[in-house]
């Protein structure tokens, strides 16, 4: 039985989320498929906490599974401020 990876870094640049994970892929994901980080200030950002499931930040409330990313699913939850370009 395999177990799925786990990040074990996570950094942005301006406009992509970048996570390493236990089996040395690093995956880049556009902050453009979560509303929440795109809107964050840099500091709101580096408060991510790494569990072996995903990604969490209290602060904004975001919860990422790593599942998730490698199935290429992001937070498209429609609302009325949020639109991707």
């Amino acid at each position: 039985m395999s177990s799925s990876p786990s990040a074990t870094k996570v950094e942005f640049d301006d406009d992509s989320m970048w996570v390493t994970l236990t089996d040395g892929r690093v995956l880049g994901v556009p902050l453009a498929w979560f509303p929440r980080l795109l809107r964050a200030t840099a500091e709101q950002l580096r408060e991510v906490r790494i569990s072996s499931r995903g990604l969490h930040w209290e602060g904004l409330d975001e919860d990422v599974s790593i599942d998730g990313l490698l199935s290429g699913n992001g937070d498209f939850r429609a609302s009325k401020d949020t639109f991707a370009a």
